[in-house]
């Protein structure tokens, strides 16, 4: 049991390590992703050593070092925890009618269509964004354009289609391909029947993995140039979606603050999406930001479809008149984060990433 402690606390001192390596390969980026699991493993291994000591003269060292990495981690997650002291709002008479909405990763190759869609009637949401979507599940959503006649789809067979569905009137939308030709972002603009504008966005950047992309350049120059465009919006913004990030990494930090939005994640829960069949190893990688004018009432995730990912749920309103009490949330960009911001927008136009453009199960 010794050895196993040692090894255990090496080790996690290694998954604390990596990720201050600002490198973008895959080993580097995907101990992010666990820093729930690290933190849990960190306070499991402490208290086991105090049940397996064998008197090492640098027992007290080991368990320094642990309690070193469990108040680091802690420091981090802490935020995104209802301890962390965040002003909550309610509607006001002049807010907007509250919208409802459900993004949710379908994952292409599952068949089970109509327990998604048994989830979009008994939910009733305003409008849903589906990532991984291909022919076979456009063909599956068909019933519901009756009750959602506003749509924007991108029919893709490479587990990067999206399609977005609302009752609410799009007044305008497209496509875009900000860093590689087969991974697209929507941008639609809507506006609700009391008159309130908003712009929704939806986002599924190519994870960082040994399976998928190597490094995280296409990743992090996708939403980073999603960001630069939502700073030319004047109109409260909303962006959804598989961010295939978490929000404590220096690059979903990095997107917040140079698009100016603020995360609903912190002072609420963690919201883990991924995956739905391992609760113990479970991520939070579906993400959301939004602008001042944004509140959000409810963030939550919904149960199991049949996907790899839980989908999630929001309930939000807008208010005019309360946006400059939760602009105060808001981090700015400092002139050098806006310069690395920059370059890896570039890093991730010239990454090439080799995706097939049809996708089968393996």
């Amino acid at each position: 049991m010794w050895t196993a402690y040692l090894i255990l606390t090496v080790l996690l001192l290694i998954l604390t390590i990596l990720p201050k390596i600002q490198h973008s390969h895959w080993i580097f980026r995907v101990p992010e992703f666990g820093k729930i699991q690290i933190t849990f493993f960190t306070l499991f291994t402490l208290l086991l050593g105090f049940a397996v000591s064998d008197e090492s003269q640098y027992f007290w060292y080991y368990q320094g070092l642990l309690l070193l990495i469990l108040i680091h981690h802690s420091v981090i997650l802490v935020k995104y925890t209802p301890v962390y002291p965040v002003k909550k709002f309610t509607p006001k008479y002049q807010s907007s009618e509250k919208v409802h909405f459900i993004s949710a990763n379908v994952y292409q190759f599952n068949k089970e269509y109509h327990r998604f869609i048994e989830l979009i009637e008994k939910h009733k949401p305003e409008m849903f964004l589906t990532m991984e979507s291909n022919k076979d599940w456009e063909k599956a959503l068909q019933p519901l354009e009756k009750d959602y006649p506003y749509h924007h789809k991108v029919t893709l067979e490479n587990t990067y289609g999206m399609h977005f569905y609302s009752k609410i009137k799009i007044e305008n939308s497209q496509t875009h391909f900000f860093v590689a030709d087969d991974i697209p972002s929507i941008e639609a603009h809507l506006k609700t029947e009391d008159g309130y504008s908003f712009v929704f966005f939806g986002v599924h950047p190519p994870p960082p993995s040994p399976t998928e992309e190597e490094t995280s350049k296409e990743r992090d120059g996708d939403l980073l140039s999603t960001a630069r465009r939502i700073i030319e919006i004047k109109k409260p913004v909303i962006v959804v979606g598989d961010f295939n990030n978490v929000a404590w990494s220096k690059s979903s930090i990095l997107f917040r603050k140079t698009s100016h939005l603020i995360d609903p994640r912190i002072g609420h829960s963690f919201v883990s999406t991924f995956h739905a069949n391992y609760r113990l190893l479970r991520f939070p990688i579906d993400l959301m930001f939004h602008s001042e004018e944004i509140f959000i009432d409810q963030l939550k995730t919904l149960p199991s479809f049949g996907s790899d990912h839980l989908p999630v749920y929001c309930e939000f309103f807008i208010d005019y008149e309360q946006e400059e009490k939760q602009s105060e949330r808001i981090d700015y960009a400092t002139q050098e984060e806006k310069e690395q911001a920059r370059e890896m927008i570039e890093e991730g136009k010239k990454e090439d990433g080799e995706r097939d453009t049809v996708v089968t199960e393996d």
